[in-house]
């Protein structure tokens, strides 16, 4: 009930008070390398969690997403849910944050897994994405329930497997087993690092696939006997510049999409392999005279709300017909990998009006709406769990996210922890 001064006060003390803590957890998240391929460290960081929430007395269940993309015995897709009941019925809200991070890469002057405090930063893979908003999700909830021990329905927090590689051994997973069901789960928030002042409504759509071009092997000497798979797919790389490219950057949409540059339609080319294999690098010998029989692309196509999945995959397959009708002997094949619908949650929506009045209270400033470029675990939560109530809201730079030296702001994350903790207080005490 943030229209009570004292309960509002208290709530941004209560998050104040526990700012030691709040770095503490964040520095023991980071410690624990949950680097994601390959997925190292899920159940230990889950028991981790379990140990810190049973204290505060949340109800503990581990999950393992057996049978999930990825999951097997030697890398087990561990997730887990704690839940603490109030004294009374009411709504469920839901923290949800993932714990895997992506590889280190090079370019750090810190300890990628140090969780180094400097000057009111803490450093390292994972503090902002996301391992600080999921600590910051875990203090504004302590601060609620120790100052408002009377409360009605229902605080989950969840910790959750492989965002990075598509959440399919996590938020899938569970959403499936119907954790995110909407007579279950009311309100979620993801405290993804979108900047303490934004609130995220969504994602744009996406749609991977694999484009193959197909040639003959022959004797490198003599590739006027072969056909080569490669020139082919230099045809196809060749009439995405002078066509596709240009139709993409065509299409805007009225998503508040970020940065600018994303509100248009985008394609990347993920990579290319044709020919032989690369061998090892301790392999000194040379590669064998052959033409490339066969050449393969990854393509990333982002598609806007106002777009449909068939008009975009269309676009390309016509590319395709259309380089076919004009080459002699170019022969492809175009396999689907996976697609995801754009989802933007309506701004008059319970969770985005109640987060967007608590920003008001917390920083003085009306929020920024904001729908991100990638897509994140929001889709499974919406095209699963068929829960539209969703938003990303928590502490951190985007810009940060999977770069060196990544780092999260101690008061950005104080901040959102008021912020949390005031849109508890709307949805779960009594008005």
């Amino acid at each position: 009930m943030t229209d009570n001064p004292s309960i509002s006060d208290k709530l941004l003390a209560a998050v104040e008070e526990r700012r030691e803590a709040l770095v503490e957890l964040t520095q023991q998240l980071i410690r624990i390398p949950t680097l994601n391929p390959p997925g190292q460290k899920y159940r230990e960081i889950c028991t981790f969690l379990a140990e810190r929430l049973g204290e505060s007395g949340f109800e503990i269940e581990l999950i393992r997403a057996e049978g999930a993309i990825a999951d097997s015995d030697e890398y087990p897709r561990w997730n887990i849910i704690a839940r603490r009941k109030g004294t009374r019925a009411g709504d469920c809200v839901h923290f949800n944050s993932h714990h895997d991070v992506v590889e280190v890469g090079h370019g750090w002057t810190r300890d990628p897994f140090g969780g180094e405090l400097d000057d009111g930063r803490i450093y390292g893979r994972g503090a902002c994405d996301m391992k600080g908003g999921l600590a910051t999700s875990i203090i504004a909830a302590e601060a609620f329930i120790a100052t408002c021990p009377d409360f009605a329905g229902t605080i989950e927090i969840s910790a959750t497997a492989d965002e990075e590689s598509g959440g399919y051994g996590g938020v899938a997973y569970l959403a499936e087993q119907g954790y995110f069901n909407p007579d279950r789960v009311q309100h979620v928030i993801i405290p993804e690092p979108l900047n303490k002042d934004r609130i995220c409504l969504g994602h744009r759509g996406v749609w991977w696939a694999e484009i193959e071009t197909k040639g003959r092997i022959a004797h490198g000497s003599m590739p006027f006997l072969g056909d080569c798979a490669v020139r082919h797919m230099g045809a196809v790389l060749e009439e995405m510049e002078t066509y596709l490219f240009p139709l993409l950057a065509s299409k805007h949409t009225d998503m508040p999409v970020v940065p600018d540059g994303a509100k248009q339609s985008t394609l990347n080319i993920n990579s290319i392999h044709g020919g032989a294999s690369e061998q090892p690098d301790e392999y000194t010998g040379l590669p064998a005279p052959c033409v490339p029989d066969r050449c393969r692309i990854i393509i990333d196509r982002r598609f806007l709300i106002e777009e449909d999945i068939d008009v975009v995959k269309a676009e390309v397959a016509q590319m395709l017909e259309k380089i076919k009708a004009e080459r002699p002997e170019f022969e492809f094949d175009i396999r689907d990998l996976f697609e995801v619908q754009p989802t933007m949650t309506a701004e008059d929506a319970p969770v985005v009006t109640t987060v967007a009045k608590a920003i008001e209270t917390v920083m003085d400033k009306r929020p920024e709406y904001v729908v991100s470029p990638g897509t994140y675990d929001q889709k499974h939560i919406d095209r699963i769990g068929k829960l539209k109530n969703c938003i990303a809201y928590g502490p951190g730079i985007l810009d940060l996210a999977h770069q060196p030296d990544e780092w999260i702001a101690v008061q950005d994350m104080v901040d959102s922890g008021q912020v949390m903790a005031l849109a508890l207080a709307e949805l779960l005490l009594p008005h």
